[in-house]
């Protein structure tokens, strides 16, 4: 879908595939109790949208560090890109431009500390994900691609059937 195609406004976004050791993706659970997703819970990708002027490299860099305390000089290429129309936690619609950057870490507590109110508010814990996890959750988890980008990355993943 083209932004000519849209009605929607554009976001552009950075998120990160984060992988531990044993293969496994960096989660968190967004629970909404107020406000226009209220009732809504997901897991998600760390990372969120780019600020003006920012490229997908900067936001990926800077969401990063907010979201996990983790600092990288270079976020490296693009491994996928996901469109999606999603209402945003103040209620608008959005044509969400997802774009993702792959980081091998170590098992470790993302830190809260650069996390925003918002934030504080909603996430409610993070979990590192198997495939096979991934797979055979019947919880919501965005983006809803998300087995098939960690498979067609051709890495070596827990659960990888």
């Amino acid at each position: 879908m083209s932004e000519a195609e849209s009605a929607l406004p554009a976001r552009p976004t950075s998120r990160w595939l984060i992988l531990d050791g044993q293969g496994r993706v960096l989660l968190f659970h967004f629970v909404f109790a107020e406000g226009p997703l209220a009732g809504t819970a997901f897991w998600a990708t760390p990372g969120g949208g780019c600020e003006a002027g920012e490229t997908f490299e900067d936001a990926a860099r800077r969401e990063l560090f907010e979201e996990t305390g983790l600092v990288v000089e270079d976020p490296g290429p693009q491994v996928a890109q996901v469109r999606v129309s999603f209402r945003l936690p103040d209620g608008r619609m959005a044509d969400v431009d997802q774009r993702f950057f792959l980081l091998r870490t170590d098992d470790f507590v993302p830190s809260p500390k650069g996390w925003t109110d918002e934030e504080q508010r909603v996430l409610t814990e993070h979990r590192w994900w198997s495939l096979d996890d991934i797979r055979d959750s019947k919880e919501t988890i965005w983006p809803a691609e998300l087995a098939e980008i960690l498979t067609s990355l051709r890495l070596p993943l827990i659960g990888d059937r």
